[in-house]
């Protein structure tokens, strides 16, 4: 009974999330850290979509077990895994989007520039050999920290000759998913029919949702706008701190980019007006880098729209945000020019 309601379920879910039942294009996707907390969750999600039809699942370690879990799920795409740098070049080849999860979590101890300096090196590496042997595809950032990593991999893709700006995301969909749902608690409605705009960054003060333009209108008092704004803003620590340091936001965070990387396979597939907010090249603000609407299309990004009205909370918000952005980038930026 369970497995025929879920079944159930996961068709409505399908459906209304516009996945085609008829003949849709093969798709190569690869998640780069496909064995970590982030990953593995990832993994299965996508071996879900039916617009995947090649899953390639990479990681430093334990890939193999991974790989051989997720396969046997009755889905159409087929599952291989990839351990160590000398089978990367097999898991990337053919790639339609590479999704990066790949990094290690903060542990007792270590520094935020420890961390960094960690983290940035992984994704420094992996952008290199996505120039080398998939430079083609959509590449989707979740390693944190994203106000950094996009850049980083953007100054390695040019390095390489390969950068298109249309093809490269910061994954921010986790916030979007947290302001959804906290708005739609607090206003009283169907979290299905709540939209929510994003923009900014995606770290603490950079995430700026924009509660005036939430659909459908709920006219909450600004007290309630400002406490939801922190709980999105702060929605990661929220996590930590429940899961007592034993952890983070894990599935959260795979559920965001199964649905961000599922908006570019549409854009590819050419499904008509695939929007989702995303850390990309932007002319939004005189920041290189910005968060907000994009139009996803055959090339990846179609058109970065623009902000829309700003109530004066928001706009505050936006100028207090844009020193902390622009360190953020810059620092990537510095990271990858080193060596």
């Amino acid at each position: 009974m369970f497995r025929s309601v879920a079944r159930s379920a996961a068709g409505k879910h399908l459906l209304r999330r516009g996945y085609a039942t008829e003949s849709v294009p093969d798709r190569k996707v690869a998640v780069l850290g496909a064995a970590g907390g982030i990953g593995q969750p990832l993994a299965l999600l996508m071996k879900l979509n039916p617009l995947v039809s090649q899953l390639a699942l990479y990681d430093i370690a334990n890939t193999p077990g991974v790989a051989a879990d997720v396969s046997h799920v009755n889905t159409r795409s087929k599952v291989a895994g990839y351990v160590g740098e000398d089978q990367l070049k097999q898991a990337l080849e053919g790639c339609d989007v590479v999704i990066i999860p790949a990094g290690v979590p903060r542990k007792p101890g270590m520094t935020r520039d420890d961390l960094f300096n960690i983290n940035a090196g992984i994704v420094k590496g992996l952008c290199a050999a996505i120039a080398k042997y998939c430079p083609n595809a959509l590449v989707n950032m979740i390693s944190n920290p994203v106000n950094s990593t996009v850049p980083i991999a953007a100054e390695v893709f040019k390095k390489a000759g390969t950068y298109d700006e249309k093809k490269l995301f910061g994954v921010t969909t986790l916030d979007v998913v947290r302001a959804k749902t906290f708005y739609a608690g607090k206003a009283k409605v169907n979290v299905a029919d709540v939209n929510v705009p994003v923009v900014g960054g995606h770290a603490g003060i950079t995430i700026l949702p924009l509660f005036s333009q939430a659909t459908p209108k709920a006219n909450l008092p600004e007290e309630d706008i400002k406490a939801l704004t922190k709980r999105t803003q702060d929605g990661g620590t929220e996590v930590v701190e429940a899961k007592a340091g034993k952890g983070s936001a894990t599935l959260s965070m795979a559920y965001a980019g199964a649905i961000f990387a599922d908006a570019c396979l549409k854009g590819l597939n050419g499904v008509p007006d695939v929007v989702e907010c995303s850390f990309v090249q932007s002319t939004v603000t005189e920041l290189p880098f910005f968060a907000s609407k994009v139009r996803l299309g055959k090339n990846g990004v179609e058109e970065v729209m623009g902000l829309g009205p700003l109530s004066d909370y928001e706009q505050a918000g936006l100028e207090s945000l844009k020193p902390e952005l622009k360190a953020s980038i810059e620092k990537g930026i510095k990271f990858a020019n080193q060596n």
